[in-house]
């Protein structure tokens, strides 16, 4: 580091520097944040890089019209009683230190829980305890240490898709400077009049050398910045080779002419630079043209119950507008942001925050996205549709991922690290054998050799590949987390499916009641507790019942996981649930039922004649072809002699099965090796769905979500899921396909760029077009298969 440069930042310190603790600043500024992260052992903050930090503005009374409480309720995405949360755009995040120390703020102040970074689009999410710390404070903090958020109250989305122009104004300039390059090179190219040769020959040579700068030092600085910033993290990245080659053509080109010993290649060199420019403009295009994101971030698949006139109806959550009315059931999840009307609520938060402490709530109290509802029904008024991105993100929180093998990602990751050191070694061997041989050819050959072989098309295959598969599988009602899941699916072995509400239909399902006949007051007051419930049969239980329910709301109310529910509602005490759970002795224990127990008398049960989804025989006979099946249920073994006919023959069943068990016998699977796939309906089985390798829900109509789910399967779809585990294998086999195809197109394009048969302006205009091209033939790929498998 500069003797005369400022610790912290690296600015000059002028002519009077401040001296602290043996290090001098700039400012007192820069001096304060030194203090505060060394008075609270975050020095090592200044070892990740030197000079990482920028200069904190001036503070006081800066904020304070954060103590507005209507702007707060405008920044902040979540805010309850104890716990906030806010997302920040930080533009002066840049290195690895700035990542460090804005995730470390909760050594700074104990009232921040915690803080991410994304590091590509310079944001930071923060969850804070609004009791230790408020948001005019946390503000201060991070602009106290350098690291001051962009703060607007602007249409966030207005901000997003502002169109940067400087990729346009970079190829407009390049452009313009090699037409005139090549017009100003014309004379000598067709050795024009030697008299006229020498009269003008020098000064069309500085103008050449004039045009070439704004060439290199505009239009190309950003392959100079990437490749600096690779090199100063000791990462070969593959901008460094093109920085390499336009400086090499640059600098010879700059010496023939200073030394008049010829005209240089700034012809080549601007048209290289422009061609470069051009690819990549083609490239950001046909990638917008092909992005999955907006698509696929569109999807979140859960339907919501929205009341209209006392009735109920399932709506997808992308309908739901300001001003409706949701009825949210016990377990379900909060889809927007609302004010709570009636009910009892006791909202789980650890969605958002991380927190599983249940969080209650009174009538008017507002209720924020991605909570979720634990202890019976609610009914909400809609006061802000949400971006269903901020479910998605939510879903996709690193405290949600699983630990997963080596995957494409890793594999790509690690060739385009070592590929530049490769081409590097390969351009200094071809440098010295066309100086031995032909010393004319040298610079021709090194930058052609730099500039043609790129790993890039290699980088893109995956992405794409598995995007346009995830679009794809939206369309048809599957969808996938993120794009690991895709992986995962194809290295799948052992598929294990729920019983009830995965391979049966709730909705076919035939019911007959057994036991002591029910009063008009009783039927009312079971249907008004299985009102709140969300399981599978408590649903069709209450969709079978004809009488209205009893306009009271349940006094109190609690269900049991994977035994039933315990409510009291105008003052009779009601059990639902399990044989065990009511005390059903006497009932057969071979018949799915819920059992019905008022006021401590036991009353009778309600019998469920299971159908089967259309095509379950058929699915499993195919599935079984390629996995080993496992029925592993919660339910009784009353059907297993007729599912042993339906199902193939090597089919596994494990019946009366509890939560915990399925997680068990799922983790004794994976230490044996398999690769399991848990298919459930997300209610009883949340435990197995996050153990195994994918998780996969049924939905049905209902807002059944679990946030360590993998994917959900629209029940209406369930027929396709040997297809969609087909298209998986099929997409990783294309990536795998592009890959050969990428190593072959480098080794045709590095055999000519050796032999000095491909110019660096070829070699510009064919590296774009490769990584198109690529990105093209997986896109089309892609699509064939999904078209032959799902159509």
């Amino acid at each position: 580091m500069d003797l005369d440069s400022c610790f912290h930042c690296g600015a000059p310190c002028g002519n009077s520097p401040i001296a602290f603790d043996e290090k001098q600043f700039c400012c007192n500024g820069c001096k304060t944040v030194y203090e505060i992260l060394s008075s609270n052992e975050l020095g090592c903050y200044y070892d990740l890089q030197a000079t990482p930090g920028t200069i904190p503005s001036d503070i006081k009374g800066k904020y304070n019209y954060l103590e507005n409480e209507d702007i707060i309720e405008k920044l902040l995405e979540f805010n309850d009683t104890e716990t906030s949360v806010v997302e920040f755009f930080i533009p002066s995040i840049h290195c690895s230190s700035c990542i460090w120390i804005l995730e470390n703020l909760t050594r700074l102040n104990g009232g921040v829980t915690t803080s991410m970074v994304n590091f590509p689009k310079k944001t930071v999410r923060i969850t804070f305890k609004n009791t230790a710390i408020n948001l005019k404070q946390l503000v201060e903090l991070m602009t106290s240490i350098g690291y001051e958020p962009y703060i607007s109250l602007d249409d966030a989305d207005a901000i997003k898709n502002k169109v940067d122009k400087t990729l346009i104004y970079q190829v407009s300039i390049a452009a313009f400077c090699f037409g005139n390059i090549m017009l100003l090179s014309f004379p000598e190219y067709f050795d024009a009049d030697e008299f006229w040769l020498e009269k003008y020959k020098h000064v069309f040579r500085w103008l050449m050398f004039a045009m070439a700068l704004p060439v290199v030092f505009y239009s190309a600085k950003n392959y100079f910045i990437s490749a600096y910033k690779g090199l100063s993290h000791k990462i070969l990245n593959i901008d460094v080779p093109i920085a390499l080659g336009i400086a090499v053509l640059f600098l010879r080109s700059s010496f023939e002419i200073i030394s008049n010993t010829g005209s240089g290649f700034f012809d080549s060199l601007a048209g290289l630079v422009f061609f470069l420019l051009l690819g990549k403009f083609f490239q950001q295009k046909t990638y917008n043209f092909l992005s999955f994101e907006r698509d696929y971030k569109s999807y979140f698949p859960i339907a919501v119950t929205k009341l209209a006139g006392g009735i109920e109806k399932n709506i997808p959550v992308q309908d739901v507008e300001k001003g409706n009315r949701l009825l949210i059931r016990n377990q379900e999840l909060i889809p927007v942001d609302g004010i709570l009307i009636n009910g009892n609520a006791s909202i789980d938060y650890s969605f958002v925050t991380g927190e599983s402490l249940p969080v209650t709530k009174q009538s008017g109290d507002k209720l924020f996205a991605g909570g979720k509802q634990t202890a019976g029904a609610i009914e909400m008024e809609v006061v802000n549709t949400i971006s269903q991105s901020y479910l998605t993100q939510l879903w996709s929180n690193d405290i949600f991922n699983k630990e997963t093998d080596i995957t494409i990602k890793n594999i790509t990751d690690t060739i385009s690290k070592y590929f530049t050191i490769a081409i590097l070694a390969i351009a200094i061997l071809a440098a010295f054998f066309w100086y031995i041989n032909n010393p004319s050819m040298v610079f021709n050959v090194v930058t052609a050799v730099l500039i043609i072989a790129c790993p890039c098309a290699l980088a893109l295959s995956a992405p794409f590949a598995i995007g346009n598969i995830l679009r794809i599988f939206g369309y048809h009602k599957f969808y996938l987390k993120n794009a690991e899941t895709v992986e995962n699916l194809a290295k799948i072995d052992t598929i294990i499916f729920d019983k009830t509400g995965t391979i049966t239909s709730t909705d076919k399902s035939h019911l007959i009641y057994r036991g002591e006949t029910l009063r008009i007051e009783e039927i009312k007051a079971v249907k008004s507790v299985l009102r709140a419930s969300n399981h599978t049969l408590s649903r069709s239980l209450y969709n079978h019942i004809q009488e209205e329910a009893l306009i009271d709301k349940p006094s109190h109310f609690e269900e049991v996981l994977g035994k039933g529910i315990h409510a009291i509602i105008n003052e009779m005490e009601l059990r639902l649930g399990s044989a065990n759970f009511t005390g059903a002795t006497s009932f057969e224990s071979n018949e799915t039922a819920i059992h019905i127990r008022i006021n401590n008398q036991f009353k009778g049960s309600y019998i469920f004649k299971n159908t089967y989804r259309e095509g379950t025989k058929h699915i499993f006979e195919i599935l079984s072809k390629k996995y080993k099946l496992v029925i592993l249920s919660g339910d009784n073994d009353g059907e297993k002699t007729y599912l042993e006919k339906l199902l193939p023959i090597n089919t596994i069943f494990q019946f009366n099965q509890k939560p915990e068990s399925k997680l068990e016998y799922i983790k004794n699977l994976q230490q044996n090796g398999e690769k399991v796939m848990m298919v459930g309906d997300g209610l009883n089985d949340a435990g197995a769905l996050a153990q195994s390798n994918v998780g996969i829900v049924i939905s049905e109509n209902v807002n059944v979500f679990s946030p360590a789910c993998d994917g959900i399967l629209d029940a209406n779809f369930f027929n396709n899921l040997p297809k969609l585990l087909t298209i998986s294998n099929k997409t990783i086999k294309i990536i795998k396909a592009s890959f050969m195809l990428a190593f072959c197109y480098n080794v045709v394009g590095m055999y000519f760029a050796l032999t000095g048969a491909l110019t660096p302006i070829v070699a510009a205009i064919l590296m774009p077009v490769s990584s198109i091209s690529i990105v093209i033939f997986v896109t089309i790929m892609t699509n064939l298969v999904s078209k032959k498998y799902l159509n």
